[in-house]
């Protein structure tokens, strides 16, 4: 955690015209960043790890190309910090963004949230993707971990309905058509809710050109059988790519899992739903 007064001695340090905002943490900000509120209009976002410390830099290049073409708000980053007074890594500022993080007893079911998200997704796969930071990392690489945490969680959820799911994703055919953009996070916790309906999509840490099958997990984070046949027909999405999808969902649903449910109930609702609703319907 990054205390309040070293954040606020950032902020005044390289931000001198922002000294006179107050600046407050936001509960549960994430798992990759600290979050403050500066101010009304301006949210302050700090690395915790150095697996997100590309972040800033990334959706400062890229967020305002996107966002005109999108049909639900982005984060606006406003400017970039630099390490400092003791803090190791670039940090963001950028606008704040109004609504409380979606939830699925209000947006599971709903098949128009559903068509919404895909349109999101739709609206993004077909921006140009000249320069943009290739998507890295495949199913494979995650086949030892994976199995490991199915062999750790056994007792728990059903071990050979996950063997079977992860294997037909690691078999199913790689993308073999030209990159295209996605989110890399696209889960009900990077969803902003606003009077019934979603208005945000945030945290773009994972923003690259390559293969859309995880973005697939919005599926299976956010969505019921209903929906989820909705998305998945208004993306038109092969069924390779949905295998593909749906091993994303369970490989990070399960390193979430084994990583935080001991320590954070709520993690461990949220990834137990996930990993339960990526067996759902599955024939092998």
């Amino acid at each position: 955690m990054i205390d309040t007064p070293p954040a606020r001695q950032l902020v005044n340090a390289q931000f001198p015209h922002w000294a006179a905002l107050p600046l407050r943490p936001v509960e549960r900000g994430g798992s990759d960043h600290v979050i403050y509120r500066l101010g009304d209009e301006l949210a302050v976002r700090l690395p915790r790890h150095g697996g997100a410390i590309g972040q800033a830099a990334k959706e400062y290049e890229w967020l305002p190309r996107l966002a005109p073409h999108l049909p639900l708000a982005i984060p606006a980053p406003v400017a970039v910090g630099r390490p400092g007074l003791g803090y190791p890594w670039p940090w963001a500022v950028s606008r704040w963004l109004p609504g409380a993080v979606a939830t699925v007893d209000e947006f599971g079911d709903s098949q128009d949230t559903a068509a919404g998200l895909a349109d999101f997704l739709l609206a993004l796969q077909r921006l140009p993707v000249d320069g943009a930071p290739a998507g890295k990392g495949r199913l494979a690489d995650r086949d030892d971990e994976t199995r490991a945490a199915i062999a750790e969680v056994a007792g728990v959820f059903d071990a050979a309905a996950m063997t079977a799911v992860w294997a037909e994703a690691l078999a199913a055919p790689e993308w073999d058509r030209a990159p295209v953009w996605f989110h890399g996070d696209f889960h009900t916790g990077n969803l902003l809710a606003e009077h019934g309906r979603i208005s945000a999509v945030i945290d773009f840490g994972g923003l690259a050109a390559g293969d859309p099958a995880r973005d697939m997990m919005m599926a299976f984070t956010l969505l019921g059988d209903a929906a989820r046949a909705v998305f998945r027909a208004r993306l038109r999405v092969d069924d390779a790519t949905w295998a593909r999808g749906r091993g994303w969902a369970l490989a990070t649903g399960l390193n979430a899992y084994t990583s935080y449910a001991a320590i954070d109930a709520r993690i461990a609702a949220q990834t137990s739903r996930q990993i339960t609703q990526a067996l759902t319907g599955f024939t092998g």
